[in-house]
């Protein structure tokens, strides 16, 4: 449920980027998965790979806690490492590009600190403490 909710949101974000940056050479369904684009601010191309992916992210966390209630962090590094399968897949390369490992890296971390704020403060009387689990 959470792959399907991540890619769902991910070619969304992707399809709003590249009407709102008006980029026409660009593949839009290998976009999730392109790490050859050349990083530069300037490269349109490029602007709409990173703001999508990281967006993805941040939305993908609030959408996990939602979905998941808690237990976000586990979700979201196992949706990261199946992403990273997908790409090797898709492209038959292992990604070396830096930035790409640095944008999956950042969107990574505020995934799991935004979605599992969100999961906290929504779900607060679901969380069990460890104080808990001695009695239990």
């Amino acid at each position: 449920m959470c792959m399907v909710c991540f890619y769902c949101l991910y070619y969304i974000v992707v399809s709003l980027c590249i009407g709102l940056f008006r980029v026409h050479e660009i593949n839009s369904l290998l976009a999730p998965f392109d790490y050859t684009t050349q990083p530069s601010w300037q490269n349109p191309k490029y602007l709409v790979g990173v703001i999508s992916t990281e967006v993805t992210y941040v939305l993908g966390g609030l959408v996990f806690a939602w979905i998941v209630e808690e237990w976000v962090w586990d979700y979201a590094i196992t949706v990261t490492l199946l992403h990273i399968a997908m790409t090797v897949a898709v492209m038959s390369d292992f990604p070396s590009a830096e930035h790409w490992w640095i944008a999956l890296g950042s969107g990574l971390v505020m995934m799991i600190f935004g979605g599992q704020l969100l999961a906290y403060k929504l779900f607060r009387s679901n969380f069990v403490y460890p104080a808990e689990l001695q009695n239990f």
